[in-house]
């Protein structure tokens, strides 16, 4: 359909014919700069090309087809090999380069979480389910006397402060139990491997 001023549209404007009531142009392209969009859709398309395509979609995404080839058109004549396609790998990089950026943060995250904790304040609290925290805390209400204030490393038969060491029990197969002790630092790069696994989920 013509303009409300009579004027054809951009596309019956650049074809220089008599714009029809239902031209399927009309609706998309105006008389002001719709001559210069059509121009690249009827270089790589073709007029009549193009109006098939329309009256193919529904009416409801003909807006949407309309701006779909007018893109492709302008695509094609920067890039006449690839045409949007180069757009898109260039997308698909960008959003690449993003999620490795975005999981480096992450990690950064992680790791400052980790070693902003104080040493002395990691295993505070009552939590129930943890099994590094049971064996601790009961060690704790044993005694004070000088023999209990370090714990004796097995592996190395060196003392450990006090702090500097998490109690646990490994039940063998006959159901003594024996001894280990693990470090902070140990248990700072299992609680950083948790961390940037989680943060990669």
């Amino acid at each position: 359909m013509a303009s409300g001023t009579g004027s054809p549209c951009g596309a019956c404007k650049f074809l220089r014919r008599k714009c029809a009531s239902d031209c399927v142009f009309a609706p998309y392209f105006s008389s002001e700069q719709g001559a210069v969009r059509f121009a690249a859709i009827h270089k790589v398309f073709g007029a009549s090309n193009a109006a098939k395509l329309l009256l193919h979609v529904p009416q409801a995404d003909r807006c949407e087809a309309a701006v779909a080839i007018a893109y492709e058109a302008q695509a094609r004549l920067k890039d006449p090999v690839y045409g949007c396609v180069g757009h898109i790998f260039a997308l698909q990089q960008q959003v690449t380069t993003l999620q490795l950026q975005l999981m480096l943060v992450k990690a950064q995250i992680a790791q400052r979480l980790v070693t902003s904790q104080p040493s002395g304040s990691q295993w505070q609290g009552n939590d129930d389910g943890n099994p590094f925290l049971q064996p601790y805390s009961s060690w704790e209400s044993m005694s004070s006397s000088q023999s209990s204030r370090n714990f004796i490393n097995q592996d190395s038969t060196r003392l450990l402060p006090k702090h500097d060491a998490v109690f646990k029990e490994d039940l063998s197969v006959g159901g003594s139990s024996s001894k280990m002790w693990a470090t902070h630092a140990e248990v700072g790069e299992l609680q950083d491997l948790a961390f940037r696994m989680a943060g990669n989920l």
